[in-house]
């Protein structure tokens, strides 16, 4: 881990850089899988699941059998902690519904906009090291909300063709209507494109490895559209004399132990806090399960000593980080000045895992700095919004002229055209 002291604001720009690849060398690669899926369907697909995944698949889409005995293979320690964990995202989504109102722009122009749910979307869960259970709720709750007719999930399974129980009962409970189970690119391939089974969706949500996320931007390029750009998950703490050193070792280790390509950042303005983060790192790093993959991820991972908390803020809107834990005793005060991040944590007891699974807002976020553009999954995502607007008779004698003035000086007389036909009408 580095340890970064007064840096110059010229080097900021490459300690904010984060250990990602470029995906689009594997663009080659990925669009063979692409036009082999488009091509053969179901067919290509089990080619690759025998491949990848290591397993020969007679069918794909997950039976309704294979769901109820999951039910029956997840604790009730479990199962309560995820219908809790959907109550609070559906609390929290539900109340993000768009309310469109009717908008007189000019005596006789009425405006308007309507929220129209996605019909079919897909979610991506990942296989991996770790069953993400809590990625279906946060992707299947606020599309439940919304309306979609059709909610496809696909996620690999084990080498005996199973997909994990909680994984199944997270999607029954969160109200997918069909599950497949394939991964990576074919996955991709196969909800973009369509197949014999699985259905040709209009936007793919979820993360994924490097395959998935250049298969993602391939596909989004004219088949479908995709949620948000992705990458290796992230956390920046920020902190001041007032935080507890342990509080940030975990946030630190939590969010390593993601992937050997996460980062997490410190940056604080005071420097007798750092030794003591990096003894509580260390000794809370060694009785850790996944200590080899957190281990690594904190090789690229840095605690930054700045000047004052004007750097503190500007660092941080330059590094938009995809989550923001503020540990100070005024964190409500830099809490309002931040202005890039996909998802803030506010006081000490707030951690990111609170996020992660069941405070209720959503952890699918934008990483590698697109907080700067883009907003984390929510209600708005999985719906559109389409405008409406109606004239009436004086709405177009009071607006007529000023229409023909701008389409004329444009050079566009069909344009001018056909508003003076009203107006002679009337």
């Amino acid at each position: 881990m580095e340890i970064i002291k007064y840096p110059e604001k010229i080097t900021w720009g490459a300690i904010a850089k984060r250990p990602t690849m470029d995906v689009s060398i594997l663009f080659d690669t990925v669009d063979t899988v692409l036009q082999e899926v488009k091509r053969e369907g179901d067919a290509a697909v089990k080619i690759y699941e025998e491949k990848y995944d290591k397993v020969r698949l007679e069918g794909l889409q997950v039976s309704g059998d294979e769901i109820t005995l999951a039910a029956e293979n997840v604790s009730d320690d479990l199962k309560q902690a995820i219908r809790t964990a959907h109550a609070n995202i559906f609390t929290f989504h539900a109340q993000q519904k768009f309310v469109g109102k009717k908008i007189e722009t000019t005596p006789g122009v009425t405006c308007w906009q309507k929220a129209v749910a996605i019909e079919k979307v897909g979610l991506y869960i990942p296989g991996g090291t770790a069953p993400l259970f809590s990625t279906v709720l946060m992707l299947a709750v606020p599309a439940k909300i919304a309306g979609c007719k059709e909610i496809v999930l696909c996620t690999p399974p084990d080498r005996n063709g199973r997909v994990h129980p909680a994984i199944l009962f997270a999607a029954q409970t969160a109200g997918v209507h069909k599950i497949f189970k394939i991964g990576g690119i074919q996955a991709i391939a196969a909800m973009a494109y369509g197949t014999e089974s699985i259905p040709k969706v209009n936007k793919i949500f979820g993360p994924g490895n490097q395959y998935v996320t250049a298969a993602k931007q391939l596909v989004s390029l004219k088949e479908v559209a995709i949620d948000m750009p992705a990458g290796p998950s992230e956390v920046q703490v920020i902190a001041d004399e007032t935080a507890d050193p342990e509080f940030i070792a975990a946030d630190f280790l939590s969010q390593a132990e993601h992937g050997v390509d996460s980062q997490a950042m410190l940056v604080t303005t005071d420097e007798v806090l750092i030794p003591r983060v990096e003894r509580a790192i260390e000794n809370q790093l060694a009785k850790l399960p996944r200590r080899e993959i957190i281990a690594k991820a904190l090789v690229h991972s840095r605690i930054i000593l700045l000047k004052d908390v004007e750097e503190v803020i500007a660092f941080t809107n330059l590094y938009a980080p995809e989550h923001l834990i503020i540990q100070t005793k005024d964190y409500a005060n830099l809490a309002e000045r931040v202005e890039n991040a996909g998802s803030v944590f506010l006081g000490a007891y707030t951690p990111e895992s609170a996020g992660d699974y069941a405070s209720g807002t959503n952890h699918t976020l934008p990483t590698n700095g697109y907080a700067r553009a883009y907003s984390g999954v929510n209600l708005d995502s999985f719906i559109k919004k389409i405008t409406f607007q109606e004239i009436t008779p004086k709405g177009i004698c009071s607006l007529g002229d000023t229409i023909r003035i701008m389409a004329a000086n444009e050079e566009l007389e069909a344009h001018r055209n056909a508003v003076t036909v009203r107006l002679n009408s009337l």
